[in-house]
């Protein structure tokens, strides 16, 4: 029920979250996914939850982990962070809580210190879920504004088509063969034509800043 109430929570602020219930099952997902953080849960079935963090770490694995648990005791919390946790999180919590835990890790992670992406004119705030260009609100999809974040994130960078499915479905999520070309299609049409390019055969990025 937590893990279902946490996954519906964090997809309506706009993450793409994979919900593995299981050591089992979350260590082979995270050799092989480009996770950009892990929401951890000591009490997981099979090996407990910090085995995998120091597995992960053991592997050399900077991969931000967030600590979530019922075990509040300070020793336990000592244990986390030195098992190589970033943050930790002692239950129960507000979810507007753990997003914005989630959001300070991703930027630092991103070595960014301001919450809010801009580029050319376009702003982008992961709180409050707003874009404007040029100081005008933008009304965009969900879809669209994870899309937008990812191409923000590193200016310039050239992502794959693959490598945005990835970012912003979910396991299970049907993928349309088009999906992403809609999707920029929209934000060309809201941000301007020549504001996200098309590198042909390779993918996207948006347009350097000169």
């Amino acid at each position: 029920m937590i893990g279902e109430a946490i996954r519906a929570g964090l997809k309506r602020d706009g993450f793409t979250v994979d919900w593995l219930a299981s050591t089992a099952a979350a260590a082979p997902a995270l050799a092989t996914e480009p996770y950009e953080l892990l929401l951890l849960d000591l009490g997981l079935p099979g090996s407990d939850g910090l085995t995998l963090l120091k597995a992960l770490r053991a592997r050399g694995t900077a991969l931000p982990v967030l600590i979530i648990t019922a075990r509040d005791a300070v020793a336990d919390r000592v244990a986390g962070l030195d098992a190589g946790a970033d943050d930790y999180l002692v239950k129960p919590f507000d979810l507007g809580e753990l997003a914005a835990r989630i959001r300070a890790l991703l930027r630092r992670k991103a070595g960014r210190s301001g919450p809010r992406l801009e580029h050319l004119g376009v702003s982008l705030d992961p709180a409050t879920h707003r874009v404007t260009r040029g100081g005008s609100e933008v009304t965009l999809s969900p879809r669209e504004f994870a899309l937008l974040a990812i191409l923000l994130e590193r200016p310039g960078a050239i992502l794959s088509r693959s490598q945005l499915e990835e970012r912003i479905y979910g396991f299970g999520e049907e993928i349309e063969s088009n999906a992403i070309e809609v999707h920029v299609h929209g934000l060309r049409r809201k941000l301007g034509a020549d504001f996200i390019l098309t590198v042909r055969g390779v993918g996207y990025r948006v347009r350097p800043a000169s």
